[in-house]
């Protein structure tokens, strides 16, 4: 995969999304459209299913030399040889931070300050706005955006509620690179979605 800095999509294979799809399926669409990370998502499934699927997924992202990241299961990424784990604030707080590569989700400058003290990969800035796939989450607004750009030096995303009608803004307000879920796996075209996306990033 490209170096973190140079990354600026990082999409979901959120099992929550799939409608029938299959994994596999859906991660050649996201790695035809320019993906360069790719998490899977899968909170309600059985450590054995996570296991399933991400061994559907990784060879295709290794195919297409996109970063492969595992939500929460620190295990199973260090078994699997994953790019990345990625951890909420309360599976950080738990625990120690793992061996495997990884990176945090932070929802405020006190936050984004633990996290980079414990020396993440990268950080998740958000919600940004409200989302479906955290209900009940506060958004943080731009506001936590534009402090991230002038004060988080690890690379980070932004994410939540993030579309084509305010991704504007939320890169006007700071951010280079952005997470994307439900207006991606949504869309009718998921590989042309992601273009649309990338198109309007910077470069």
């Amino acid at each position: 995969m490209k170096p973190l800095a140079q990354c600026r999509l990082y999409t979901f294979i959120d099992a929550e999304y799939l409608r029938g799809r299959a994994p596999a399926a859906v991660a050649l669409q996201l790695c035809a459209g320019g993906s360069d990370l790719i998490q899977l998502r899968a909170k309600k499934s059985t450590r054995a299913e996570i296991l399933r699927m991400a061994g559907e997924i990784f060879p295709i992202l290794r195919d297409a030399g996109v970063g492969f990241v595992i939500n929460d299961h620190a295990d199973v990424a260090a078994e699997l040889g994953a790019d990345f784990c990625h951890l909420g604030q309360e599976d950080f707080a738990a625990s120690p931070p793992p061996a495997t590569p990884f990176g945090l989700s932070t929802h405020s400058p006190g936050q984004a300050l633990q996290a980079i003290a414990a020396r993440p990969d990268y950080v998740a800035v958000g919600p940004v706005y409200a989302t479906a796939t955290k209900p009940g989450a506060r958004p943080v607004t731009l506001d936590y955006v534009r402090w991230a750009a002038a004060n988080v030096k690890v690379p980070w995303f932004a994410i939540g509620g993030i579309n084509l009608s305010n991704l504007d803004e939320v890169v006007l307000a700071g951010a280079q690179r952005i997470c994307a879920v439900s207006a991606i796996l949504n869309a009718p075209d998921i590989a042309q979605a992601c273009r649309h996306f990338r198109k309007r990033l910077p470069s």
